[in-house]
């Protein structure tokens, strides 16, 4: 049974509040690994002992909504216990009219926020896009945790980049956002109630081409500017989307037979290792 003090088993990150802690994984472009990161941060969060919480808001795709429902029937199928988290998928209002479909989905985000009151940590799984729901997902981070692809055609998402000297001409319209909000909430609440903004790179090249160079080069410029820290990620790997079919994540190896566990399978925990490290949970055995 999990403590009834979790602080110490919390990113040593987090903002020290009362209430669940807010995690939201959030790109206005899709492709990008969000929905793998999201279900790998829950099961971390679950091997740690927190009573975790989920939401969906990506109710076109419904991606993690659908790896949840997988592994709870791979769990029944099998015979075996696996830690899950408390689900609620949040659907998008069919409302015509723009008002009153904002207003139904606000009511129906925040009583869904409510109804997982009890949890100490909510992860948030938010569109591909821009859309209503993904600024209201945005607006309760604590932690805000960006996936993308290391390329610039991902990079787009967060800056427009001189394609000469790769130096960052401006923000994007996704990082202003997020920038004004970081702001906006620091004025609001103070400046250490703000959010820590996490850039993930994921299917990073196993080169150390002129590409990846240019890359680092342009994050780190960027992550000065406008305040994001950046981890690594995962690179691509069959192994992701024979998990998502199960249900499963790499912690999960441990529990179901791991007799298959290839060398793909061992890269993968150790950039998950290195993930849950950049993100303060350093203690989850992968």
């Amino acid at each position: 049974m999990p403590s009834d003090d979790a602080s110490h088993r919390l990113p040593a990150t987090a903002p020290k509040q009362a209430g669940p802690h807010f995690f939201v994984v959030g790109n206005e472009k899709g492709g990008t690994g969000k929905s793998t990161t999201t279900m790998h941060l829950i099961a971390g969060f679950l091997a740690n002992g927190l009573r975790v919480g989920s939401m969906d808001l990506d109710s076109r795709q419904g991606t993690l909504t659908r790896y949840i429902e997988n592994r709870r029937d791979f769990a029944a199928k099998h015979g075996i216990t696996l830690a899950m988290p408390e689900h609620h998928a949040v659907l998008e209002s069919r409302a015509d009219i723009k008002a009153e479909a904002e207003a139904e989905e606000a009511t129906t985000f925040h009583r869904t926020v409510q109804e997982l009151s009890d949890c100490e940590v909510i992860v948030i799984d938010t569109p591909g896009r821009d859309s209503y729901l993904s600024r209201l997902g945005h607006a309760q981070a604590d932690t805000l945790i960006t996936p993308i692809n290391d390329s610039f055609v991902d990079l787009d998402v967060l800056a427009i980049v001189d394609p000469d000297t790769y130096r960052v001409r401006r923000p994007s319209k996704y990082a202003e956002a997020v920038f004004q909000e970081k702001m906006s909430r620091a004025r609001r609440l103070g400046a250490n109630r703000t959010f820590d903004w996490i850039v993930i790179r994921n299917r990073l090249s196993q080169l150390d081409s002129r590409n990846r160079q240019a890359m680092d080069q342009a994050l780190e410029e960027l992550s000065r500017r406008i305040g994001f820290r950046v981890a690594p990620g995962f690179s691509e790997r069959v192994v992701f989307r024979e998990m998502f079919l199960e249900g499963l994540t790499l912690l999960d190896l441990k529990t179901v037979d791991t007799a298959k566990m290839s060398m793909s399978h061992i890269a993968a925990r150790q950039e998950l290792r290195d993930l849950l490290n950049a993100i303060g949970l350093s203690d989850v055995k992968v």
